[in-house]
Order: structure tokens, then C-alpha cells, then sequence
């Protein structure tokens, strides 16, 4: 007769969960590419330990595509060893994302990997570089504010799940509107908006909107979906179009009662 002691049992599974393997995922949106712009994905291990790390990259329509020189995209990264990549597209333009994942083999263990990533244009003859920074997805992101201090600027979106997401955007002249009803005599006052788009994202795409249309001075993004990006870029410099992330720009979190 076998016989089964609880409190060793308890010890035996409490040290396979702690010894469990996890897995780390940075998102790197806004990532340009075309005839005259080109992104590049930089990742250095820092700790001191062999390190393994998949790499994802989307085209702005969310297909898959491949980084130049790496086949398959898996890496195995020394302590201190540093991979740079670049996004292997040359037959469109667009806004592509990447999607990197650190296995972590045991949960006493830290995150080893450092993520940067940059955009380069040839423009008048210049090349231009701007950075670009890690994002992590959210479930229903929003964001809402005056336009008076974002001009030129537009929201980066990305959708880094498997299904189809929402975004509703509202650009609005400041004018307000309430409905009293006997539960609510004084309801909440509500911004008109002028002009109101809701756009369907696929699974991994990448969309950009502009927070200014027609002398708007309010503009307010609500989306709906498992796993959503955003992030605010400004224009660098008056005339040109490259763009730098806002990191002064905060979003909400999931918007209750939305699914």
C-alpha cells in the first residue's frame, strides 16, 4: 500500500510552480518602413545568464514578416551580447510593430533582455532618426483631451491580439449637451462631436489617426479589444513627416462595463 504524506506533497508541487517557466512580452510599435524609411530592433542581454527571446514583427495590415538575417526568429543571446535587426520590408510603406518575447526558465529569475528600436528617413537629403518606445497592450485603452498642445500630432494604434478590434473616435468643437430625466435632473454634461468615426482593426494590424480634423478642439479615442497599444507620436519638426513619441501622454485603462 502506497501512502501519501500532504505536507510533503504540498512542498513538492509549491517547488515546481516557483521553478516554472515564464514568458515576457515587449511590444514596439510605429515602426515606419518604405522606399525611404527603415526601422531597426536592438536587444542586449544584460544579466548574466543565456538568454532566449523570439522575435515577432508585423507588417501594418498585421501580416507576418521576417527581420533581415534572422531565420528562424529565435535568438539565444550570451550574457552581454548585443543582436541588432531590421525589419525586412521593401515593397510597400506603412506602420509596422514587433512583438518580442524573453522565456524566463524559472520565477527566481529576473528579466534579462533590454529592448530599443528606432525609425530612420532619408528627407532633403537628411537621415533622420527617432527612437522608438516598448508599449505594453491593455484591454480597452481611451484617451481624451484638449487639442491646443497636441497639434500635428496622431495616435499610434496597434492590435496585438487574434481578434478583431474597435476603435471610436470623436473630434469635437467643445459645444455640450445633457438630457434631464426625473432620475437624473441634472445629468452630466456631454461633448457633441462634430465629426465620429468607428473603425473595425483586424487581428494585428496597426492604424494611425490624426487628433485635429476641421478646427476641432477636442478629440477623445475609445477602443474595444483583448490587447490594444497606444501611444501618442509628434512631429519632429514642422514639414516633416516623422514623428517622435509623446511620453508625457498618459492612457486610461479598461473601460468598465465594455467587452
Amino acid at each position: 500500500m502506497l501512502r501519501f504524506w500532504p505536507g510533503l506533497l504540498l512542498l513538492v508541487v509549491s517547488g515546481y510552480a516557483a521553478d516554472q517557466e515564464r514568458i515576457v512580452t515587449s511590444i514596439v510599435p510605429s515602426l515606419d518602413y518604405g522606399a525611404s524609411c527603415w526601422s531597426n530592433l536592438t536587444l542586449t542581454n544584460l544579466g548574466d545568464r543565456v538568454v532566449t527571446v523570439e522575435v515577432e514583427a508585423h507588417r501594418e495590415g498585421g501580416g507576418l514578416v521576417g527581420l533581415v538575417g534572422l531565420t528562424p526568429s529565435v535568438l539565444h543571446l550570451n550574457p552581454g551580447e548585443r543582436s541588432p535587426h531590421r525589419l525586412d520590408i521593401t515593397d510597400e510603406s506603412g506602420q509596422g510593430w514587433l512583438k518580442v518575447r524573453e522565456h524566463i526558465p524559472s520565477a527566481k529569475l529576473s528579466p534579462a533582455i533590454a529592448v530599443s528600436a528606432a525609425t530612420e528617413c532619408t528627407i532633403h537629403n537628411q537621415l533622420l532618426t527617432t527612437p522608438r518606445q516598448i508599449s505594453y497592450p491593455t484591454r480597452n485603452p481611451w484617451f481624451s483631451g484638449d487639442v491646443e498642445e497636441m497639434h500635428g500630432s496622431i495616435i499610434s494604434l496597434v492590435n496585438t491580439s487574434e481578434r478583431e478590434a474597435k476603435a471610436s473616435l470623436c473630434y469635437s468643437a467643445g459645444n455640450l449637451y445633457s438630457v434631464p430625466t426625473r432620475a437624473h435632473p441634472t445629468p452630466e454634461l456631454t461633448l457633441v462631436c462634430s465629426s465620429s468615426s468607428d473603425v473595425q482593426i483586424p487581428p494585428y494590424a496597426a492604424r494611425q489617426f490624426p487628433v485635429q480634423r476641421e478646427g476641432n478642439t477636442y478629440f477623445s479615442i475609445k477602443t474595444q479589444g483583448e490587447a490594444i497599444v497606444l501611444q501618442m507620436l509628434k512631429p519632429v519638426e514642422s514639414g516633416v513627416k516623422v514623428y517622435k513619441v509623446d511620453s508625457s501622454i498618459t492612457f486610461g485603462g479598461e473601460v468598465t462595463g465594455e467587452k
